[in-house]
């Protein structure tokens, strides 16, 4: 059964797939992200795309949960044919949107005039093009496309639609269009196919965020860092190939960077605070990091710093051993704890202050508590008698221990 909810997003079950959302009710991040679901649904819609968007409760339908290997929330997948292609990127509107188009589309999208091509350079900041007849190099493109036309674009073209700028030593070729110029696809060199697409799909410098940053990390190359506006001359005159020499053209090669606009971020990663402006080089793969030991000023400094950190001279911080993950998830705990009471405080005194009061109100009752045996008889009750060893009542004595004479009893 589906139910339709607003008009825009399908409510799914488990025999219903559709393009969207795997969520559960007590996600707080999935009822963040649920307006814009719906945004994204609408945009859709009006656009006439085919995409239809949904979301499906996991902790009802456990199954389908099960099936597509659920283990984050809120998870967004695409449903294509018999292919399902996961989005990992930031959660926001436009982003979404242009996966989807991307993504439902043709996998490899044909340039047919020289306009179209310059059409989609400046559209994209990033393309992947393959330009020649049929071959074996062809069939291997088109198998790396559907691999990650999740992260990029992929096209084909004729020698004449290319710009005049590009030289072709050989057709067929591969070129990856990015910062400005383009770099050609060599075989020998540069090995499997795939391994230099996921390599060559990030440009040389841009914006970095959480997403695109462990995306990097993938590929085991260390990724460096800087505060956005500052260092940026030094950054520009490294980037630019032909203004320095061998040694750090390969540097370049063995290092992705990137900047970011603040500082967060970094705290949370390394567990302190960096001072801005700063530049820090992340080692991914183990959580581990290098600050430079003194200011960098030129850029010999910042070369003497990048190669200190390929020949492994540079000290490296973090890591993922065991003291260093117990570390992160409290320093993660305390930190989400400081961002509710900020966003929040007197929800956030509710939640952490009702079960204490709790906890507190059960100890308090717990010492305070008199045990049975030391509670006294009422005034006006009368004692039971004492019995013996036998279940016979003990005889009354005399303070002095002397037994009562039979006189005695019967005054008694």
């Amino acid at each position: 059964v589906i139910v339709v909810v607003s008009g825009y997003v399908e409510e799914l079950d488990d025999n219903t797939k559709a393009d969207g959302s795997f969520y559960t009710p007590w996600c707080a991040y999935c009822h963040t992200f649920e307006p814009i679901l719906y945004e994204v649904g609408a945009e859709l819609k009006s656009m006439g795309s085919p995409v239809n968007v949904g979301k499906i409760d996991t902790t009802v339908h456990t199954s389908i949960a099960s099936e597509f290997n659920i283990r984050g929330y809120p998870t967004i997948k695409l449903f294509k044919g018999d292919l399902s292609f996961d989005y990992k990127g930031p959660r926001t509107k436009d982003a979404i949107i242009e996966f989807t188009n991307r993504v439902s589309g043709p996998v490899v999208k044909p340039l047919s005039s020289v306009q179209l091509f310059q059409h989609v350079m400046s559209h994209h900041d990033l393309i992947f093009v393959y330009i020649g007849q049929e071959s074996l190099l062809k069939k291997k493109y088109y198998k790396a496309a559907t691999e990650y036309i999740v992260h990029t674009y992929f096209f084909t073209a004729s020698e004449e639609v290319l710009p005049k700028a590009v030289t072709l030593q050989d057709v067929p070729a591969i070129a990856v269009f990015k910062d400005g110029t383009y770099y050609l696809y060599n075989e020998i060199v540069d090995g499997d196919l795939s391994f230099w697409i996921n390599r060559e799909r990030f440009p040389s410098y841009f914006q970095i965020d959480s997403f695109s940053l462990y995306q990097m990390g993938e590929l085991s190359k260390p990724v460096f860092l800087y505060k956005h506006g500052e260092y940026i001359y030094i950054i520009y005159i490294l980037m630019n190939i032909y203004t320095v020499g061998t040694e750090s053209i390969q540097t370049l090669c063995d290092i992705s960077f990137g900047y970011m606009d603040g500082n967060e971020y970094i705290n949370g990663l390394i567990m302190g605070e960096v001072e801005m402006p700063f530049i820090i080089v992340l080692n991914m793969t183990i959580d581990g990091y290098c600050l430079p030991e003194s200011t960098i000023e030129t850029i010999e400094d910042l070369l003497r710093f990048l190669n200190s950190v390929l020949d492994g001279s540079a000290k490296l911080l973090g890591g993922n051993g065991f003291l260093q993950h117990t570390k992160r998830v409290f320093n993660k705990a305390r930190s989400t704890v400081v961002s509710m009471f900020q966003a929040a405080p007197f929800f956030s005194c509710f939640v952490f202050g009702l079960p204490v009061g709790i906890v507190v109100l059960v100890i308090w009752r717990t010492c305070t508590a008199v045990p049975a045996d030391d509670e006294k008889p009422m005034e006006g009750a009368t004692a039971s008698p004492a019995l013996d060893a036998h279940g016979r009542k003990a005889k009354e004595m005399q303070p002095d221990g002397i037994e009562k004479t039979s006189e005695a009893k019967k005054e008694d």
